[in-house]
């Protein structure tokens, strides 16, 4: 009688720390989180967060999407946080009153990539100059086309090198896909394509490192590409978890998270560069 009484004590005990811990987890949250595309394809996400709730004890899902409808989802108030990368676009989201902070986290950029047989080309060209020479050419063009970080980059690109958006013309491709799915459309077109650093270092890697597409146009000033954290505004979104999604914030802006973002390689090579300050 005595080992069952010990056993029943013992199993009643383990029931409320298992009760305890549960409550602890609640207490302590989930967020759900809206991010570009460039930032799961990769394996960021799948690298780092495990990290961030290893030491917060805040669990994060996230969805995956073009910047513009990740906007759209905070607007909406469907998530709790944004990982996002169009400033020009999140400061007048924040100026509308659908986002209350903005903190930059880190930093790539846009390249123009192509065969490597470069047809139109481009190599040497500024990026004005390579968009010039593309539409003189009608070389085939892969527009992602989705109202994303990189696509509103593009469009900029053209209107800065005095061209109108060539949406209309045969050659001007818009897949309405993710970079990832963009890049593989311009090889097998063999056509041309910009996209992000870091999103181009995985293509090399699933291409064994020798990719059919390689970078044509870099350096310009104009390509800088920084991603930054918004938290929801609460007069907007009051359901939305602010505090968590201000710790993300504070975490991801944290001198742990700033160096495995810097330690985070493909190829040997950094995809993305921190810069929070």
């Amino acid at each position: 009688m005595k080992s069952r009484k010990c056993l029943s004590v013992l199993v009643s005990g383990l029931m409320v720390l298992s009760c305890a811990l549960t409550v602890q987890s609640a207490e302590k949250g989930e967020l759900m989180m809206a991010t570009t595309t460039s930032t799961d394809n990769t394996g960021l996400l799948d690298y780092l967060i495990p990290f961030f709730e290893q030491e917060t004890g805040i669990a994060l899902k996230w969805t995956s999407t073009g910047t513009g409808n990740a906007l759209k989802l905070g607007q909406n108030c469907d998530v709790d946080v944004l990982l996002v990368h169009a400033p020009p676009a999140e400061k007048t989201y924040i100026a509308n009153g659908f986002g209350k902070d903005r903190r930059e986290i880190m930093y790539n950029d846009f390249v123009i990539i192509g065969p490597k047989s470069d047809p139109a080309g481009l190599k040497g060209k500024n990026i004005s100059q390579a968009l010039s020479a593309i539409k003189t050419n009608k070389a085939f063009f892969m527009s992602r086309g989705d109202d994303s970080g990189t696509n509103k980059k593009e469009k900029l690109l053209w209107k800065n090198a005095g061209i109108a958006l060539p949406d209309k013309e045969e050659w001007y491709v818009q897949t309405g896909q993710g970079m990832l799915a963009t890049i593989n459309v311009s090889q097998e077109r063999n056509g041309y394509t910009m996209t992000d650093r870091g999103t181009y270092i995985k293509y090399q890697d699933q291409q064994g490192g020798d990719a059919p597409l390689t970078v044509l146009v870099e350096g310009d000033d104009i390509l800088l590409n920084q991603y930054s954290v918004l938290t929801l505004n609460p007069k907007n979104c009051p359901d939305a978890k602010y505090d968590l999604a201000l710790k993300f914030s504070d975490w991801m802006a944290s001198e742990s998270a700033q160096n495995k973002i810097g330690e985070f390689r493909l190829l040997g090579k950094r995809l993305f560069i921190p810069n929070a300050k």
